[in-house]
């Protein structure tokens, strides 16, 4: 504990991993301190893995990762009280190697990813919480103090990714308070069933995987989503809402998710299977505007405890690898410089993230959060009003198509104006313009 490192990494989730296994690659003496039990352990995700982030770090990731199924299939459904309005994308293309996207499950696969950093020459301290963060007469983080017995522990520079509830950084004033209504609580269970029995029913083969994104009724007029991944032998179901609706509707989320099961297109998905697992987490889901300052004198933030989620494609374990990664190789290129590790050298890690896709897509729909906050018909009224008109139109009943479609416009002005319905349709226009 008494040596000095070139970087300690607090945290061993995607951003953490990919931090500290770019670092020991390059020969960088790197400590990364976990305070669960074992790395993945206390991590909680829907979970699916983006290949492109993990191969730019470990080429050869696919022979031994403990992957569920790489994913054929897209589902997005727009749901009312009982039915849904949906698209899907099937492709044989993502059927071919290399797949392109996977559904892991957590715990395991953050234990292998561990591994590899372990085996890159990484020091791993598990079980062991930073209380606090060290500094010298001019302010700068120089390291970590931890609990344990001369936890006192020195390096060139502290990467932050301990997650969205980062209590180090707000310790050290790195970030405000996290605001309700920037984050959301999701919670998820995976119902486990035969194999032949989940293929059979979702119409896939042995490796091959679906994804189902949810949006509508589902959430109660919250701001939310819902989701449904096929993992070997089981089925992750889950839903998230803001922290701020959740208080302000006074429901549980575990309710909220009760009663998801519970929809008519969602319930016969799961018959059948043994729930097994019930956990819940916090996602930031701010968007670009929440994101605060991510160096400074000594110290970076990465993953979620930099807001970095894209919440409007519901991406988040890609985004946590490459913000870890390129922070990894900041201080690389800076160590190799002779460079110091001041805010103003650091401050190359942000601008390699602005020219990455990562603040290119986050600030592409910066407006999308706001959006959503103002304008709750986009969770009530407009997705009863696509599957009302849906049913309308495809109940044969004698009535001529063009009353029906008059019947389904004075739906449409009863729930809103026209001028409404123009004016939510800009705003969408415009977020993802």
């Amino acid at each position: 504990m008494n040596e000095k490192f070139d970087a300690i990494v607090v945290g061993a989730g995607p951003s953490g991993n990919a931090a500290a296994l770019t670092l020991a690659k390059a020969g960088m003496k790197v400590l990364q301190l976990e305070r669960g039990e074992y790395a993945g352990s206390k991590n909680v995700q829907g979970a699916i893995l983006y290949a492109d982030a993990l191969e730019k770090m470990i080429p050869d990731f696919r022979d031994d990762a403990p992957l569920e199924r790489h994913i054929i299939e897209q589902r997005m459904w727009v749901l009312d009280d009982d039915s849904f309005v949906g698209t899907h994308y099937r492709s044989e293309g993502f059927n071919k190697e290399p797949f392109n996207r996977y559904t892991i499950i957590r715990a395991q696969f953050d234990k292998w990813f561990s591994a590899k950093v372990q085996a890159a020459g990484a020091l791993v301290i598990c079980e062991t919480t930073v209380t606090d963060l060290l500094r010298d007469e001019g302010n700068r983080v120089v390291g970590v103090q931890v609990d344990r017995e001369g936890g006192t522990i020195y390096a060139d520079v502290v990467i932050l990714a301990d997650g969205v509830n980062s209590l180090l950084a707000k310790k050290a004033d790195f970030h405000p308070e996290l605001e309700p209504k920037n984050v959301a609580l999701a919670v998820k269970e995976i119902h486990f069933m035969p194999q032949e029995i989940l293929q059979e029913r979702f119409n896939i083969g042995e490796e091959e995987g679906v994804v189902i994104e949810l949006f509508g009724k589902i959430t109660q007029g919250m701001m939310g989503t819902g989701f449904l991944y096929t993992n070997k032998e089981s089925i992750a179901v889950g839903v998230g809402c803001m922290l701020s609706d959740f208080k302000d509707q006074k429901t549980t989320p575990y309710a909220l998710l009760e009663e998801m099961k519970n929809h008519p297109s969602i319930k016969p998905l799961l018959a059948g299977g043994e729930m097994k697992e019930y956990t819940a987490h916090l996602i930031p889901e701010g968007g670009y505007k929440a994101i605060p300052k991510i160096y400074g004198d000594g110290w970076m933030i990465v993953g979620d405890s930099g807001m970095f989620v894209n919440a409007v494609h519901r991406e988040g374990s890609n985004l946590a690898m490459t913000t870890g990664r390129i922070a990894a190789e900041t201080v690389i290129d800076l160590i190799k410089e002779g460079k110091a590790m001041t805010a103003a050298n650091l401050a190359v890690y942000r601008s390699r993230l602005d020219d990455s896709f990562v603040m290119k897509d986050l600030k592409k729909y910066r407006e999308m959060p706001e959006i959503f906050h103002s304008n709750r018909q986009f969770f009530t009224t407009y997705p009863e009003l696509v599957n009302r008109s849906a049913h309308t139109m495809l109940h044969v009943d004698g009535v001529d198509k063009k009353t029906k479609e008059r019947e389904i416009f004075s739906s449409f002005r009863e729930k809103r104006s026209l001028f409404g319905l123009m004016g939510d349709a800009y705003k969408l226009w415009r977020a993802f313009r």
